[in-house]
């Protein structure tokens, strides 16, 4: 049974991060299930992902350095798929990351590509096996 259910993440702009997440998890596959008005979650492969905003959040700004999640790893398809995502995501709210060292930033046998968000949050797109 091992396996995540879903995922939630606290947004402090929601209107940006559906933007944003909306358009990397569109091209990774995933389709939104629901909207609210505090938030919205996209589903694929069995687990959701929700953005959503609360007035319990204790900052308005988001620091991947600091202890919980750093970041986010989305299987991304093949090569080209990933390399098109990164292309792509400036166009959409998102800066590349290691862009020195794209796509082996995460070692010779890991084919990815780093994005951090306008709000500092941090996903990896990573290919599938050659």
């Amino acid at each position: 049974m091992a396996g995540f259910h879903h995922v939630e993440l606290w947004v402090a702009d929601l209107s940006a991060a559906q933007t944003e997440w909306g358009w990397l998890l569109a091209e990774l596959g995933f389709a939104r299930e629901s909207v609210w008005t505090e938030g919205e979650s996209w589903a694929a492969g069995g687990a959701y992902l929700t953005l959503t905003t609360s007035p319990n959040l204790s900052t308005t700004v988001h620091d991947r350095r600091a202890p919980g999640v750093n970041h986010i790893a989305f299987s991304g398809g093949s090569r080209a798929d990933v390399d098109a995502i990164i292309a792509a995501a400036p166009d959409h709210g998102w800066r590349p990351l290691y862009q020195e060292r794209y796509p082996h930033a995460g070692g010779p046998d890991h084919y990815a590509g780093w994005l951090e968000n306008s709000a500092g949050a941090k996903a990896e797109i990573v290919a599938d096996a050659p």
